[in-house]
């Protein structure tokens, strides 16, 4: 009898123990997914139009390395986006958030501004949509777990609080990983994506404060940060379950002068072993007796590519001795890492140094670029407030600019015999060239004018590293004109 209660005993002790352990274990994938969209009440999304007001951060363009990512405010934002075909239209209205300006884009917010940015069925853009849906959406993250044939679920308790972690491989090759809460609400998206500045970081989303709109859960309060820095803050007030969403591509001209594009290089001749590099970022490069020099790293590793193949063309037989990095800003930066690569040593502002050391130690595993692939220890040659590069015969004077609050390293060269001044984000002149002064001039060109005035430099042609689109001359009169 004691053994048969035993025996029993036993049993109930191991049923009971299986019935915790499934209570207790995390869902399936597929259920789990599953479960999510039902909560959600998405089953039958197909677009969404989505709006409100908040901030949006500019990723790589603060004043010096030091300060967070310059602030602006939405006063307006509204997204509309196609999961089936996909695409996506953004429209707000913006303006400055930083009082007085610092840092930010090509030139301050003045008033509000308009903008719409739109990625069309087809685009170039349209094969990363998924991906940016991902994170922006909860119902971007079920799409893109739905099409993952290597998710996995485990439980974890973050902050106190219970969450089933669903993981997957994005198309990046990284893991993402979607934190839903008891109710199978999505609360934070975690990943990884590649910075060709700031190589493999962080990129993480959280959706707060569900509400139902018109039968389907949205959060109202959405946080993006890159980094660990926010690059976007939300608060939605409307939300339209498969409005209406044509969305077309803009006129082939509406895309910024120096956008990312073809990356394509073509010269020009400015002087005797001076030659300016368009396409794109405009760079300089010079034919020293012994070695090349190139102004500017440009945007990213294949724009670096592209000019140090023109420099070699150009200059044959000579190495890369230096690269002059006129700032750190993103646009301007994430192309030195390739000359770091070949050997150059880059010449940079002396507030620039600590940061480039230090970020660049970062991995680039995602997308390793040149230096990745071979690897080099940077070196660094430092300018205060001048730095004049002469091979006795070829002469580049380096100027750090005063009182200039897009960017407090910011470098301008000077080329004296040729008398062209090379510059970035001062003076960004339109296309075709303005007839009269405009209406509101950008604190960063009176700036700019200053300087040169301050400087005594004989200028007459500038060489703006964004350079207009028509590819046109830019002659100093034109600044003047700007600044009248």
């Amino acid at each position: 009898m004691a053994n048969r209660l035993m025996l029993v005993t036993s049993a109930l002790t191991v049923i009971s123990a299986v019935v915790l352990s499934s209570a207790s274990s995390p869902q399936e994938p597929k259920a789990l997914i599953g479960n999510a969209t039902k909560a959600l009440n998405c089953e039958n999304l197909r677009t969404i139009e989505f709006s409100g007001s908040g901030a949006d951060f500019v990723l790589g363009q603060a004043p010096n390395p030091s300060s967070p990512w310059p602030r602006f405010i939405d006063k307006t934002y509204t997204r509309v986006i196609n999961f089936e075909l996909p695409s996506s239209r953004m429209q707000r209205i913006r303006t400055q958030g930083e009082n007085p300006p610092r840092g930010g884009g090509l030139q301050p917010v003045v008033g509000e501004r308009t903008e719409t940015q739109v990625i069309a069925p087809g685009s170039p853009q349209a094969s990363a949509l998924r991906d940016d849906l991902m994170m922006s959406l909860p119902y971007g993250f079920l799409r893109s777990a739905a099409l993952a044939n290597d998710a996995t679920v485990k439980s974890q308790k973050v902050g106190g609080k219970n969450y089933t972690v669903l993981t997957f491989t994005a198309s990046n090759r990284a893991p993402a990983s979607g934190y839903f809460n008891e109710q199978n609400m999505l609360e934070r998206v975690e990943t990884k994506i590649d910075n060709p500045v700031l190589g493999d970081i962080p990129y993480e989303t959280t959706f707060m404060d569900y509400k139902d709109f018109n039968g389907v859960k949205f959060p109202t309060h959405v946080v993006q940060k890159q980094g660990g820095y926010p690059v976007l803050d939300l608060t939605i007030t409307d939300v339209k379950p498969n409005a209406p969403a044509n969305i077309e591509n803009p006129p082939a001209n509406a895309g910024p002068a120096g956008s990312a594009g073809t990356q394509t290089a073509t010269s020009e001749k400015l002087g005797d072993g001076m030659y300016l590099i368009l396409g794109n970022y405009a760079a300089i490069v010079a034919d020293f007796q012994d070695y090349i020099v190139v102004v500017e790293g440009g945007l990213n590793d294949q724009r670096s590519a592209a000019v140090i193949t023109e420099a070699k063309r150009l200059v044959p037989n000579k190495p890369i001795k230096y690269v002059v990095n006129t700032h750190h800003h993103f646009d301007h930066s994430g192309g030195l890492r390739a000359y770091v690569a070949e050997g150059a040593t880059v010449i940079t502002q002396q507030i620039n140094k600590p940061y480039y050391e230090n970020i660049w130690a970062n991995p680039h595993m995602l997308n390793p670029d040149r230096l990745a692939r071979n690897p080099k220890k940077p070196t660094f040659k430092t300018v205060n407030e001048k730095l004049v590069l002469t091979d006795g015969t070829h002469v580049i004077e380096l100027y750090h600019l005063q009182n200039f609050d897009h960017n407090d390293g910011m470098l301008i060269a000077y080329l004296p015999k040729e008398k062209v001044l090379v510059e970035a984000d001062g003076f960004n002149p339109p296309v075709p060239p303005a007839t009269q002064p405009p209406a509101t001039m950008s604190p960063y060109t009176a700036s700019l004018a200053a300087n040169l005035e301050r400087l005594k430099l004989d200028v007459e042609r500038i060489v703006p590293i964004h350079y207009p689109a028509d590819n046109r001359k830019v002659l100093f009169a034109e600044l003047k004109m700007a600044v009248r």
